[in-house]
């Protein structure tokens, strides 16, 4: 086998791995009613009917990655990769807390993030429409405004 044909035989598998983890992660919000946005705002009104389901989600998550990047960092290479890709910065600056805020307020508007909003266009409502088309806006706004800077 040539080093051609095993790197297009490793892509073909990343690509494969990639779209059965989107799919299980989508699968995920839907079994745990995330892409209700319901649930998400219920979550963030604590001084009202507040929704734990979330935080249950989110702990669960947490709890996951702790236990699995312990055994998945110990190896030298990833499976099918040839390096891992891990935050090196740890400092917090302007564009990390203008980004947070701006996330934070847009999921508390419309009760959506990227992953849920994508899992929930088979709902076949428009809410999620809308909020990606405003993400994918909002997104290439910056980049143009970055560019500009």
């Amino acid at each position: 086998m040539t080093t051609q044909s095993a790197t297009k035989q490793n892509t073909l598998a990343q690509k494969l791995v990639a779209l059965t983890a989107g799919l299980l992660f989508g699968l995920g919000l839907g079994f745990s009613q995330m892409i209700d946005p319901q649930r998400v705002i219920g979550f963030l009104d604590l001084a009202g009917h507040w929704d734990p389901t979330l935080a249950f989600v989110m702990g669960g998550a947490v709890l996951v990655t702790l236990i699995s990047f312990r055994f998945i960092l110990k190896r030298p290479t990833p499976v099918l990769g040839h390096k891992f890709f891990v935050p090196n910065r740890n400092d917090i600056d302007r564009p990390l807390l203008l980004g947070a805020a701006l996330f934070g307020i847009g999921w508390g508007l419309g009760g959506y993030c990227p992953g849920p909003a994508i899992a929930a266009l088979g709902l076949g409502s428009a809410n999620p429409v809308l909020f990606l088309a405003a993400m994918i806006a909002g997104s290439l706004a910056a980049k143009a405004l970055n560019r500009s800077v």
